[in-house]
């Protein structure tokens, strides 16, 4: 997960952005002496993720607040039932409020919608896979909530692994480099072990790119029979991965085909959060 130095600051920033110069409401109504026990309770059924992170917030804003964690992350979690209790001084905890709980239901919706894809092909041997399509800042929280709901991670960024892209091509097509060629070039000069994948959106790439040493091959917005045709011509020499308009209608059914990775950026980039409240 994300290191301890970095949520620090994170949750500083998300604060500062959130409380600014100071909480109007809250110093107006509230003195500094007096305590409160804020429970924080799911209104909706789901998989939890950012807890602790939560937590985090609460404990930065009132170092001598006590909270009591009751579910974890990746812990199912029904209507009702308690997530975490706070005990402290309760003008901090209004204010910190807001911001712990935005953590909480965005890493909490993210555990929840991988979870249901992860349910969705249970049984076959795929794995469903993140992308880099993150909110800015918030990669490392996001690609835990995935690990939290069951999936797993693609690249944290540019620098883990070669994955050539349509638009990469594009610009090598201008000097007569095609898809093989891309990946040769990337395989010899790549300057630490990674893996190089590239994206296909024919089975003309396909070939290309196993006949030039592809570690992988990213299936473009393929349909079913495209991606079949694509697992036969491949015949296990290349990993597989399929992406691109791929939702829990017909996630199971590209399952089906034998590819051995489905990535979904819908997971982070379109997961609602979860409903949950401090009371």
């Amino acid at each position: 997960m994300i290191s301890e130095i970095r949520l620090r600051k994170l949750i500083k920033e998300a604060l500062h952005e959130d409380i600014g110069p100071g909480d109007a409401t809250t110093s107006a109504l509230i003195s500094e002496e007096e305590r409160a026990r804020g429970v924080v309770v799911a209104k909706e059924a789901g998989v939890l993720a950012g807890v602790d992170v939560a937590a985090k917030v609460f404990s930065t804003m009132d170092p001598g607040c006590k909270t009591s964690i009751w579910k974890k992350d990746g812990e199912r979690i029904g209507v009702g039932e308690t997530i975490m209790v706070v005990e402290g001084r309760a003008s901090p905890m209004l204010s910190a409020e807001r911001v712990a709980l935005n953590f909480l239901q965005r890493m909490s919706g993210i555990a929840t919608e991988t979870a249901r894809y992860v349910e969705a092909v249970r049984g076959l041997p795929v794995r469903i896979l993140d992308t880099r399509k993150t909110s800015p800042g918030l990669r490392m929280l996001e690609k835990h909530a995935v690990r939290m709901g069951g999936g797993f991670n693609h690249r944290f960024g540019l620098f883990d692994g070669i994955l050539i892209k349509d638009n990469h091509l594009s610009v090598l097509r201008g000097r007569g480099v095609g898809c093989g060629d891309a990946v040769r070039m990337a395989k010899s000069r790549k300057t630490h072990a990674v893996n190089v994948e590239v994206e296909a959106t024919n089975l003309d790439q396909v070939r290309e790119a196993i006949e030039a040493g592809a570690d992988a091959v990213l299936l473009d917005n393929m349909d079913v029979e495209e991606i079949e045709a694509a697992v036969k011509l491949a015949g296990g020499r290349v990993i597989l991965e399929a992406s691109g308009g791929i939702n829990l209608d017909n996630v199971r059914r590209v399952a089906e085909t034998g590819v051995n990775l489905i990535s979904i950026g819908a997971i982070t980039h379109s997961a609602p959060s979860l409903d949950i409240s401090l009371e």
